[in-house]
């Protein structure tokens, strides 16, 4: 078959077009990213059309990621491109067996793991600044939440009003990907989440004293919400980052010795540069392991944030030889 003159960046919109049906949103986001420098990187090479692409184009692009990024995000980048060049090879854009030769950098264990975690310390010192002087803000109902849950991002902006049930009390997750609040691991992720009648009464505080009333732009009326509809996923993460920047809560000492009048990251758009500040699944990762180390067993921990054992091991999991240890102690018998 011959070969057609496919300009990179409309081969990238096809592949695009073609994985929407079929992953998250935040799948395709990633995707879009990845391939989006991946094009624009072709363009700065003079590779007009896909034609030109080679083995030796390739290598150099991954050379090119590791010389600039963590040897895992350029693992994930090398993926993505691989996938690309598949879907070229399928509408004749580059020869048969070109995504054969895209190498996908090796990593070990340790670089696959990811530490960052915010404490149970730390958290109990950010619910009581928030619980304090932000009251059943937005902000204090989305670091209860995925402090309390363990739940991802894609959870908490799922919850509708009616997911509320505060009779028992409870959240109602479901996956609803026609009215843009598909959960990651999709009707699998679905469950119902209990909750303590102390955060209850904070949510229903939020509900009655501080949510908008709006709906969405598919007539849904969200949980977290702002004036203008569901609240979106960037501004959960910047709650979080302001919400975590130690200062903040612990009656303004910076424990990194910066001059508060002049520090960056007490801005809301560069909060993510203070080096204490944590992103939403530092919270997820930190609950795991408060939950381990207070007894909570691995299963109904797994269960209720939608984790396998296996993953909750590997990743999540962050508690000390020390801690692993104690909780085994009511375990071990004499024998």
């Amino acid at each position: 078959m011959a070969l057609k003159a496919t300009p990179p960046h409309e081969a990238k919109n096809r592949f695009l077009k073609d994985k929407e049906p079929g992953v998250t949103r935040k799948t395709l986001k990633n995707y879009r990213t990845s391939l989006r420098q991946f094009c624009n990187w072709l363009d700065e090479q003079g590779v007009q059309t896909l034609n030109n692409l080679d083995s030796e184009l390739i290598q150099r692009y991954k050379e090119y990621r590791l010389s600039n990024v963590k040897v895992i995000t350029a693992r994930q980048d090398m993926m993505t491109i691989k996938q690309f060049i598949e879907f070229c090879e399928h509408i004749a854009a580059v020869p048969r067996g070109m995504a054969d030769m895209v190498r996908i950098p090796q990593v070990s264990e340790n670089d696959e793991i990811c530490d960052d975690l915010l404490t149970r310390e730390e958290a109990v010192g950010v619910l009581d600044f928030l619980s304090k002087y932000q009251y059943a803000s937005n902000r204090h109902v989305t670091l209860l939440i995925l402090w309390k849950t363990g739940m991802r991002i894609s959870g908490l902006r799922a919850l509708d009003l009616g997911d509320f049930d505060d009779g028992r009390p409870a959240f109602q997750l479901r996956h609803r990907p026609q009215t843009g609040t598909p959960l990651k691991n999709k009707e699998k992720a679905e469950r119902d989440v209990l909750i303590t009648p102390d955060m209850a009464e904070v949510i229903t505080d939020y509900i009655d004293q501080n949510r908008p009333d709006v709906k969405d732009e598919h007539g849904r009326k969200p949980l977290l919400a702002s004036k203008n509809g569901r609240v979106v996923e960037t501004t959960i993460q910047r709650y979080v980052y302001t919400a975590t920047r130690p200062c903040i809560y612990n009656g303004g000492n910076c424990p990194f010795d910066r001059e508060l009048d002049t520090c960056e990251a007490l801005s809301w758009n560069a909060s993510s540069k203070c080096p204490g500040s944590v992103s939403p699944h530092a919270l997820r990762r930190g609950y795991v392991t408060a939950a381990r180390n207070a007894g909570q067993p691995k299963d109904v921990t797994g269960e209720r944030v939608n984790m396998s054992g296996k993953v909750l091991d590997k990743h999540y999991d962050k508690g000390t030889s020390a801690e692993k240890a104690e909780r085994r102690r009511d375990y071990i018998r004499d024998i």
